[in-house]
């Protein structure tokens, strides 16, 4: 019996492996049922499949929700062409024709065709429901194949794609609404700016004859009596200070417009604080401050706008004075710190600042309180003068202790000297030979505002014994030393205080006396439309910050020997 029984036991174990396997293949038919079911009865998608003809076989929840038919209405009877709108799909048709260089069949015909191509394609179509309503919608389009791989049917699951659309139509409305608003600002800050343009010549026309007049009284003979002298110079304090609020509003507009043009190039801080000390100090005389300026070992070179980081700290000397007390003193600093960069800080001994003023700065037309005090200001003065610092790669800022004082700072980018800058395979230039010492003395003019520029041009000029220079420090006195002395050529900066380059070319231009001279451009404003602008507005050259040497004295020569030319051809017109 045992081994009767050991022998059953071996003889129904492959039944068992088998029974074993055909449960856990039942098991995944079922789970393979369950979720493919689950796909197919989602009401989320709609579920469309068509035989080999296109006519539709299965017709799922989604697509009943969707659509508004029941599956029984459908099977066998329409085809997905009935419930999409046939122009889009003849449109289409057209399209695919083309791409497949192929006639087809305009209608849902040329999607299958084209499903049966790829695996798959996604189209963008509008359905139609059953009471004519349309909706869009994303469907994608199989083709659905047989183990001999011939196309038995296709596939279409599709989603309701209005609130995408709707979501996209509004993005575009927002857009367009945004691009219409900015146009509107642009455009209201042209005319802005263009107002404000206009309304500064304006006003400084009769500003002129008010402050001009009053200070003929005020020199005038007989001298006026004290009862006068008082009113005049109230007119006068008026007249100044209406002239700094209008031109503080006028760079503010530009500067937020973006229209203000900088010139940045090298320039040596310590030169440019001399010059403001020598223009500060009789204000600070008149108020019995006491000036003090740190002696510098290094004269602190760095990249900016010579005459916007002067206007800056005209700025705040001035407020250090305007703010101080009376017998106070004002001290200015300079130093370099870790990170490239220099700072100079304006110390002043006034009533300092509570950390709730100290948070008002740099705000438009706010005075801190001070709008009742003695002292007059626009309280635009720091805002432009921040506006500026920023715009030329720098940082102000604050600190106020009340009862001890206020120090601002300005932190402004470091570099090297300036230095005369020669091609690769230039060598230096030598001294002129002795022996041309007997040439022709010709005279150039440089107008320049930049100390070390000018210094740079005097360097070059002194190895030509046949040049003599002349210099201006702006374009009226340029155009002054032009007249007088009727310079062979002229060397013109562009970014000037008080006219530009550009406008003392033109004006230059329009006299008969300086109409001949050349003038060569001499500027760090070096974009292509900077140069394009120079020449268009007549420069003879163009020249571009850092020098270089022979590029140089090459456009010299060849405008001497225009110049020569002129001359030559004058001096026979007068003969003849």
């Amino acid at each position: 019996m045992p081994k009767s029984g050991k022998r059953s036991t071996s003889a129904d174990e492959p039944g068992k492996v088998e029974a074993h396997v055909e449960v856990k293949r039942q098991e995944a038919l079922l789970k393979t049922w369950a979720l493919q079911n689950a796909i197919f009865n989602s009401a989320n998608f709609s579920s469309i499949a068509t035989d080999a003809s296109g006519v539709i076989q299965i017709f799922n929840v989604g697509a009943e929700r969707m659509l508004g038919y029941a599956a029984a209405e459908v099977m066998n009877k329409i085809t997905p062409a009935d419930i999409s709108d046939p122009q889009e799909l003849i449109a289409r048709a057209t399209a695919l024709s083309l791409e497949l260089r192929t006639k087809i069949t305009p209608g849902f015909e040329a999607l299958v065709f084209k499903a049966s191509r790829t695996i798959e394609d996604i189209y963008e179509l509008t359905y139609i429901r059953r009471d004519g309503s349309r909706f869009p919608a994303v469907v994608s389009v199989t083709a659905l194949r047989d183990a001999r791989d011939a196309i038995i049917g296709y596939l279409l699951i599709g989603t309701d794609n209005t609130a995408r659309k709707q979501a996209e139509q509004a993005r575009q409305e927002m857009n367009a609404e945004l691009e219409r608003a900015k146009l509107l600002a642009e455009k209201a800050n042209l005319a802005k700016s263009d107002f404000l343009s206009s309304m500064s010549h304006e006003l400084r026309s009769p500003l002129n004859a008010i402050l001009g007049f009053a200070q003929l009284m005020d020199s005038g003979s007989p001298l006026p009596t004290p009862g006068q002298k008082e009113s005049i110079d109230q007119i006068l304090q008026a007249g100044w200070y209406l002239l700094e609020l209008i031109n503080e509003i006028l760079d503010l507009s530009l500067i937020e417009s973006g229209k203000l043009l900088l010139s940045l190039e090298v320039m040596s801080l310590a030169e440019v604080l001399n010059d403001c000390r020598a223009m500060i100090e009789p204000q600070a005389q008149k108020s019995g401050i006491r000036m003090k300026f740190s002696e510098f070992d290094d004269p602190y070179y760095v990249k900016a706008d010579r005459t916007r980081v002067k206007q800056v700290f005209v700025n705040l000397l001035s407020n250090a004075i305007k703010y101080n007390r009376v017998g106070g003193m004002v001290e200015v600093r300079c130093s370099a710190n870790a990170a490239q960069r220099i700072r100079i800080s304006f110390h002043d001994t006034g009533e300092g600042l509570s950390p709730e003023k100290l948070a008002q700065l740099f705000q438009p037309f706010n005075r801190l309180g001070q709008e009742g005090g003695v002292e007059e200001g626009t309280g635009i003065g720091l805002v432009v003068s921040k506006r500026l610092v920023e715009l030329m790669g720098g940082e102000i800022g604050a600190e106020s202790t009340v009862g001890v004082g206020s120090v601002f700072w300005i932190e402004l980018n470091a570099t090297t000297a300036p230095r005369l800058v020669f091609a690769e395979d230039e060598p230096e230039a030598s001294a002129p030979d002795p022996l041309q010492s007997d040439l022709p003395l010709r005279t150039l003019l440089y107008v320049e505002d930049n100390p070390a520029n000018l210094m740079l041009i005097e360097k070059l000029v002194a190895r030509r014994p046949d040049i003599r220079l002349l210099s201006a420090r702006d374009g009226k006195r340029g155009i002054e030393i032009a007249r007088a002395s009727k310079p062979d050529v002229i060397l013109m900066d562009i970014n000037l205080p008080g006219i530009s380059g550009l406008m003392a070319l033109r004006i230059l231009a329009e006299d008969l006396e300086t109409a001949t001279i050349p003038v060569i451009a001499l500027s760090a404003n070096a974009m292509p439309h900077d140069i394009e602008r120079g020449l268009e507005a007549g420069f003879f050259r163009y020249l571009t910050k850092p020098i270089k040497v022979g590029e140089f004295m090459e456009t010299l020569d060849l405008a001497l020997m225009l110049a020569a030319a002129r001359q030559l051809s004058a001096g026979s017109e007068e003969r003849t």
